[in-house]
């Protein structure tokens, strides 16, 4: 069913790069999820009324959210998609985050709405009608529910959309809801025990807690987000596969929305070639990863030794000795300034995110002590940075 929508509904769909294409995918995911939505918002509110149940209800008025939510979702899309002008020179992606966070809100209120309500009906528990009709439709929300989340999931994939990785959790969070509210109907049917006040807190809180985590994602990326190892490794390597580079270091990425990215990177040059043909090289690049990798790239040349052997005898010196202190520990700009009775090493050291000022010196202090021992004449320069890559994502 996914891929007949998407190849009904959106022209050129495999060139998901292309803005137009993107909102296409966008505008579907809306309009799918409006129609679902309100369909079961009927369904649930009618069957709700019928039984009494305030877990059904809030079960419906959840749904009611979503096709608010979609529909947000449609005009951030949209307004995502327009281009840049003169008082947004990098576009207007960034709108997607900002309808997702609006999404987010909207489902935390709805969910602490409705766990007031429970609180009374379980402050004053109100009559229950058990059907088995409702079970029924209950059931096949759940079906379409499960349908439309991985629906979403599908295509917030292809276009790495994280308003469609919201809907697809929250979607998930009403499969878990209705089915608890199922159950509560049918333990009311076994027992005679009325548990649709507690069921129905418990879907509040469920709803709530999925709304604060659609606002946690949406905000690391509007935020600054930390660059995902592959991600790192995918420019740099891209980057040090032209000749005359031998090495890159410190990569910032900037995003302005998912189609619009910015970065910047320290490119290693030999120092015995040309300004001027490292320079080509270095536009040649920067030209390309344009074209081919959607990035709007600013690279830094960094000229390095690359021939003296006792430099780079020390290099790797020093680079194996920050290799063995800690996981995360890296160096580079590396210079040496060699004089009668001492030798002056000159270089930046990277350090894990999370290392305080106390953790750096202790790191710094070792590498000067083994780098001592290795040769009383060394004397360290060091300048801390700290790293901007992410922790790689578990399997």
């Amino acid at each position: 069913m996914t891929d007949f929508l998407v190849k009904r509904f959106i022209k050129n769909y495999e060139h998901v790069e292309k803005v137009s294409v993107r909102t296409a995918y966008g505008v579907l995911a809306s309009m799918v999820g409006i129609f679902c939505n309100i369909l079961l918002f009927l369904a649930k509110l009618s069957v709700g009324i019928a039984l009494g149940s305030i877990s059904v209800m809030a079960d419906a008025f959840n749904n009611l959210s979503d096709a608010g939510s979609s529909i947000i979702s449609f005009v951030g899309v949209k307004m995502a998609s327009k281009p840049a002008d003169e008082d947004h020179p990098f576009g207007h992606g960034r709108m997607e985050y900002i309808s997702a966070l609006v999404v987010a809100f909207l489902v935390i209120q709805v969910g602490f709405s409705f766990l007031k309500t429970s609180i009374g009906k379980i402050r004053t528990p109100e009559a229950l009608h058990f059907q088995l009709a409702s079970v029924v439709i209950l059931l096949l929300s759940i079906v379409v529910k499960l349908w439309l989340g991985l629906f979403n999931r599908r295509l917030g994939e292809r276009i790495d959309s994280k308003v469609m990785m919201a809907v697809f959790t929250d979607s998930m969070g009403d499969v878990i809801t209705t089915a608890a509210t199922i159950l509560s109907l049918i333990f009311f049917r076994i027992t005679g025990w009325n548990i649709d006040g507690w069921v129905g807190a418990c879907v509040a809180l469920v709803v709530m807690w999925a709304g604060v985590s659609i606002a946690k994602d949406t905000l690391e990326p509007l935020i600054g987000e930390a660059i995902e190892p592959e991600e790192y490794e995918r420019i740099s390597d891209y980057v040090e596969k032209y000749d005359g580079i031998v090495g890159s270091h410190d990569l910032i990425i900037h995003s302005y929305g998912p189609t619009k990215k910015m970065a910047s990177i320290h490119a290693e040059v030999p120092n015995d070639v040309s300004v001027e043909v490292s320079h080509e090289i270095i536009d040649r690049i920067e030209r390309d990863a344009m074209q081919e990798l959607g990035i709007f790239l600013v690279i830094h040349m960094d000229p390095i030794e690359t021939k003296d052997e006792q430099i780079l005898a020390i290099r790797k010196q020093v680079e194996a000795i920050a290799d063995n202190l800690e996981h995360g520990v890296s160096v580079h700009d590396l210079r040496i300034v060699e004089g009668i009775q001492q030798i002056n090493i000159i270089f930046d050291m990277v350090v894990p995110r999370d290392y305080d000022k106390e953790q750096a010196r202790e790191v710094i202090a070792l590498l000067k002590q083994k780098l001592k021992e290795a040769d009383q004449r060394y004397e360290c320069v060091i300048t801390v940075e700290h790293s901007y890559i992410g922790e790689a994502k578990e399997e």
